[in-house]
């Protein structure tokens, strides 16, 4: 960055989100305080949390990125969130709002038993321990260590630092501390799009110029529905459809802010909240997306040796806001990119532990663990996790393709496996546990073959099909076997 005031307002940013770990350090007493904030939590800062957590450095990165290489076709996904909302809100939360439980795999067990539960489990440790690796990876060795020109030796020390901040202050304040640095990290976001969009407006002298006058020849083409294009409107709203059902529905992430709040009215605002923050953001991104191509189509001697246009496209953001933005601001906005990474960081090394904690220590522990034990115990494994997913972050260059693509084929993998028992315990009535833990391994290997087709088959299928073709498989397969393998002689079958 530009000077000594840069850092030193990073600096500041990752004092601060430790202070506030260890401010809530002092206030956390019993397992509710530490994991659900005593579950009187505010609706819009659960909201902004969530929003905060799901929408993480990738997707802020990833977004601006497509519109420069891929164009508009990812926006389409915008005319699925009303559905979203009435699906989550009016189906989903208020059946799991019944049930006052700490993880949200404790309901698999009510309903199917044990093993479905804690292959769950399983499943979304996996998960979110892939996907805080992809935030890692992304963050150090995709952006920070090219864009301030360091060696690709650093990147490891950057992955190291950007992980033990978060680990510091997640594992102090617990889910508290994590809303509070998720909604003051959600407006840094914000007014970091919104500062950039008024910058290169002003450098061209108005909006209109900024504007493309015709399609740009490196944009895909507009498809309402083609199975075999890399995005159209149809493929497009199906996919987002079905991971934001799927996660808000599963997620122990999403979960886990609905049980903070009082009840399913404050749940479903929360929700609410998260969906319209996406909303505005996406459009943001977008117009960023395209100011951006418009400014550095006008100074392509700005753009870093080597690069083009769309071969830079992923860190044209972050490049310009290192060099872009005044003395002062630039480390500011740079401190909301290391928000964004923070921030989902911190929810899911919070909600991993507390998984950890619900679904295998206290679940299969015989003797009953003390209140403040388990809030220690929760605390060392947020250290564990969160180290082993600085681990696992070393090993993601291995995965091919833009921000975008990597997202889906790693960390969306098993967004529908993990669904798939809880639409089976929610929604049908005769589900055995064998048919759906059949079911989900099966959902897993769908997923896995279209994830990596051209590895395996030597055939490309579309990365938007991994979730609702994965989804159907499993939810078919368990459905069917429930018919054939016997129901369950215990938990609340039919409730």
């Amino acid at each position: 960055m530009k000077s000594s005031l840069d850092w030193i307002v990073v600096a500041i940013y990752a004092i601060g989100m430790l202070a506030i770990g260890v401010y809530f350090q002092r206030k956390t007493k019993t397992t509710d305080d530490y994991m659900l904030g005593g579950r009187q939590m505010k609706s819009w800062s659960v909201g902004l949390s969530l929003f905060a957590t799901l929408f993480s450095a990738i997707t802020y990165l990833a977004m601006p990125g497509e519109m420069i290489k891929h164009g508009p076709m990812m926006w389409s996904k915008i005319a699925s969130l009303p559905l979203v909302y009435g699906v989550v809100g009016w189906f989903l939360i208020p059946h799991i709002m019944k049930l006052r439980v700490s993880s949200a795999y404790e309901l698999l067990e009510l309903r199917l038993g044990v093993k479905i539960r804690t292959l769950a489990s399983l499943f979304f440790l996996t998960m979110r321990l892939i996907w805080m690796a992809v935030i890692i990876f992304m963050v150090a060795e995709k952006v920070m260590v090219p864009i301030m020109g360091w060696s690709d030796e650093t990147a490891i020390w950057v992955s190291v630092a950007l992980g033990v901040i978060t680990i510091g202050y997640t594992s102090l304040g617990g889910l508290r501390g994590v809303v509070l640095t998720d909604v003051i990290q959600s407006f840094i976001l914000f007014g970091g799009t919104i500062l950039a969009i008024i910058l290169i407006t002003s450098h061209f002298g108005s909006v209109a110029a900024i504007i493309p006058t015709e399609w740009p020849g490196h944009w895909a083409e507009w498809k309402f529905f083609d199975m075999n294009a890399r995005v159209s409107f149809m493929t497009m709203n199906i996919t987002i459809f079905g991971m934001y059902v799927c996660t808000a529905g599963s997620d122990q992430m999403s979960i886990q802010r609905y049980l903070s709040t009082r009840d399913a009215r404050a749940a479903r605002k929360a929700f609410l909240t998260s969906l319209l923050a996406n909303g505005i953001v996406y459009i943001m991104l977008a117009v960023l997306g395209i100011a951006l191509m418009s400014y550095y189509q006008a100074n392509p001697g700005l753009l870093m040796n080597g690069e083009s246009l769309t071969s830079a496209a992923d860190s044209l953001l972050p490049y310009y806001i290192v060099n872009g933005f005044p003395v002062g601001i630039s480390g500011l906005v740079f401190s909301g990119l290391l928000a964004a990474a923070m921030s989902s960081l911190s929810s899911g090394i919070n909600s991993s532990s507390m998984v950890v904690i619900n679904d295998f220590i206290i679940r299969f522990k015989q003797d009953k663990l003390s209140e403040e034990l388990q809030v220690k115990w929760a605390r060392v494994i947020s250290v564990i996790i969160g180290f082993v997913a600085i681990l696992l972050s070393l090993v993601m260059g291995n995965v091919k393709g833009n921000l975008i693509e990597i997202t889906f084929k790693t960390v969306n993998l098993l967004v529908a496996p993990l669904f798939v028992p809880f639409f089976m315990a929610l929604f049908v009535k005769r589900s055995s546990e064998r048919a759906v833990v059949i079911g989900t391994i099966a959902s897993a290997l769908t997923a896995t073959c279209i994830s990596f087709s051209s590895e395996l088959f030597n055939s490309v299928i579309s990365f938007l099909w991994i979730i609702p073709a994965s989804f159907a498989v499993g939810a078919l397969t368990s459905y069917l076997l429930s018919y054939v393998l016997p129901k369950p002689t215990t938990g609340i079958a039919g409730n």
